[in-house]
């Protein structure tokens, strides 16, 4: 039986990854893809998921969410994804808006989530703006939220600063909302993803299979995120799709997560590791099964296309 999944999304180069790896996957089913300001505005984050939707054949709905986080101003990546969000990549399939909601994000889980025959599993990639939006507005939802497998946060140290990693300071207001609750919480934090090193070989290997693989090449060789290296790169937000398909490959411990909202540590999340914790945090991963995962997932893709 598949996993019904609503992705909440800021595309971004590894959010389009993480994306289409969920899109294919014989394990998830995806209901609904719900986009957010982040890595770029709410405008090209919103293009981006119908344009990749619609090139990768799928009809999963789309769903447009918050353009500002709660009580900050934007502040977005496009240094790392360019200001397309998706490194200056061109979909070649014309973009096709029908599959675009007319009603906000999160009206569209509210009913997703409410009109679901199963629990809903929600992964959110990005700030968690529509996340705490959600769960403030229609708190009835809770009761069919299996879980919350998010990419975010960090047991130790940032990426923005030296102590945030970036989704959490980008909103930190809305963070502090969705680990307040007692929903519970799958943290795929840095201190996972900085593990999941993708190296140059294996962008190779897929690159000449088909559009997909060329979609990934082109827009990884593009990615300056700042742990890249000449052959490396971490592609973060993949790691909540493969925490989903391959559990075996994490190593998680539980604890309470508070997040800090105001001042110069804002964005820090504050782990307590203890039983009664809402929060599962990644620590570990196996890192060379992950990579030929990767590898594999992309593969996969390319059979089924057959293009």
């Amino acid at each position: 039986m598949k996993t019904p999944i609503i992705i909440d999304t800021d595309p971004g180069i590894d959010d389009v990854i993480a994306i289409t790896a969920a899109l294919f996957a014989k394990e998830l089913d995806v209901k609904l893809i719900t986009t957010v300001g982040g890595n770029v505005g709410i405008e090209n984050t919103t293009t981006n998921a119908v344009n990749l939707v619609n090139f990768l054949g799928k009809d999963t709905p789309v769903a447009r969410g918050a353009d500002q986080p709660l009580l900050k101003k934007l502040v977005s990546a496009a240094k790392v994804h360019g200001e397309s969000g998706v490194g200056g990549y061109h979909f070649e399939a014309k973009e096709n808006r029908t599959l675009l909601s007319t009603k906000h994000a999160v009206e569209e889980l509210r009913d997703a989530i409410l009109y679901s025959n199963e629990p809903i599993t929600l992964v959110p990639i990005g700030p968690l703006t529509n996340i705490a939006l959600l769960l403030k507005t229609y708190p009835e939802v809770k009761s069919n939220i299996k879980e919350i497998v998010l990419m975010g946060g960090a047991a130790k140290g940032g990426n923005v600063t030296p102590v945030a990693e970036f989704n959490m300071f980008v909103d930190p207001h809305a963070a502090k909302i969705v680990f307040d609750e007692q929903i519970s919480i799958v943290m795929c934090g840095l201190d996972v993803t900085l593990q999941t090193r993708i190296s140059t070989d294996d962008i190779k290997e897929i690159a000449g299979h088909g559009k997909v693989g060329e979609m990934v090449s082109q827009m990884l060789s593009y990615y300056d995120s700042p742990s890249s290296t000449e052959t490396e790169m971490s592609i973060h937000d993949l790691s909540t799709i493969f925490y989903l398909t391959r559990p075996e490959l994490f190593t998680l411990k539980r604890a309470t997560v508070n997040v800090v909202t105001e001042g110069e540590a804002s964005g820090c999340t504050i782990t307590h590791y203890n039983e009664e914790g809402n929060v599962q945090v990644g620590l570990d991963v196996d890192v060379e099964e992950f990579r030929r995962e990767f590898i594999a997932t992309f593969m996969k893709v390319y059979g089924m296309l057959g293009e």
